[in-house]
């Protein structure tokens, strides 16, 4: 009897310990098991690709995110410093550097989604620009230049600009005052997709377009710089006051498709990279080290962006199909991120 009990107890443990090595290896598989995260993404559609693609990387980590959020560049900076939103992968710096008050001690910049590939400026259509010289924005002061890209019958040139709230909205509206242009550029704040859809209608229509974009974004596969369309410049380099201090970038050479080299974009190149709460990173430092070694090809983005404009709008396939793709790559960054839970 003796020995029957010893035996049971000795296969008793085994099995103890068996179950446990089985749980230990499953929390460091998914570090994350039981917490929440709240994601967000920005009202602008070109970066929810991206997004996903964080998405489904945290979730075979473990962690249980919902549906994601969709804000406006001011709440999304408020709630992330408050707490009430955890992340998004959408900050746009130094564009966004005048929302750092919102979060600055209680919320983060962790990694790139990718480094200083993010452009801005002003396009028009490249017949136009040929036949009316057209080089800057001081162009639009002159009468028949006006009257071209007067589309509302307002005398002034339409300029599909930024809804507001948005970061390039800000930049906008400061070119306005200060290259004095208000009477004689109207901008078009509504929604950007359907305000672009209706300028690239009017470009085939033999229309005169003038328009923001920023890459990565269809527009620029749709329109392409140098064929369809051209970068033009702003006739100095003046910014809002937070973000004066990247003024020379706002400069740059080798820009496909713009009328000058150098260009002279007027808004300097900015990094999109994700933006955290604090105290949620310091809890969950597998997080942290994912956002430090994941990377989204700004190619990958494109090639979406054009997918998604042409009608394909299933971004969970498409960001399942890119992580399938890069299989390797993805499992070194959880890989990473697992060694730093431990």
């Amino acid at each position: 009897m003796i020995i029957q009990t010893k035996t049971a107890l000795s296969l008793g443990t085994a099995a103890f310990i068996g179950v446990a090595a089985t749980t230990g290896a499953v929390a460091q598989d998914t570090p994350g098991a039981g917490t929440t995260i709240i994601m967000a993404q920005p009202t602008w559609d070109t970066g929810w690709f991206h997004t996903e693609i964080y998405v489904q990387l945290l979730e075979e980590l473990g962690y249980n995110l919902g549906n994601t959020m969709t804000l406006d560049n001011p709440i999304f900076y408020q709630s992330v410093g408050y707490g009430d939103v955890t992340m998004w992968v959408d900050g746009w710096f130094p564009l966004h550097n005048t929302y750092r008050d919102s979060f600055e001690g209680s919320a983060e910049i962790v990694g790139a989604v990718a480094t200083g590939g993010a452009l801005e400026g002003y396009l028009v259509d490249k017949a136009s620009a040929d036949k009316f010289g057209i080089k800057t924005l001081d162009d639009f002061k002159r009468d028949e230049v006006k009257e071209a890209f007067d589309r509302n019958g307002d005398g002034k040139a339409d300029l599909v600009a930024c809804p507001p709230g948005w970061g390039c909205e800000i930049n906008i509206e400061h070119h306005l005052d200060a290259y004095g242009l208000r009477d004689h550029i109207n901008p078009i704040k509504a929604g950007y997709s359907a305000s672009m859809a209706d300028a690239v209608a009017s470009y085939g229509a033999g229309e005169s377009i003038l328009f923001y974009t920023w890459t990565p974004n269809w527009t620029v596969n749709e329109l392409v710089p140098g064929k369809d369309v051209v970068w033009i410049e702003v006739p100095r380099v003046d910014l809002p006051e937070a973000l004066m201090g990247m003024a020379d970038s706002a400069t740059m050479a080798g820009v496909e498709g713009c009328v000058s080299d150098p260009c002279t974009l007027g808004f300097p190149a900015s990094d999109i990279v994700p933006v955290v709460n604090t105290a949620f990173l310091n809890d969950n430092p597998a997080v942290r080290a994912l956002l430090e070694q994941a990377s989204i090809p700004l190619t990958a983005v494109f090639a979406q962006n054009a997918a998604m404009n042409a009608g394909d709008n299933d971004i969970q396939a498409q960001a399942a199909a890119w992580i399938k793709d890069n299989r390797a790559t993805v499992d070194g960054w959880l890989e990473a991120a697992r060694a730093a839970a431990q």
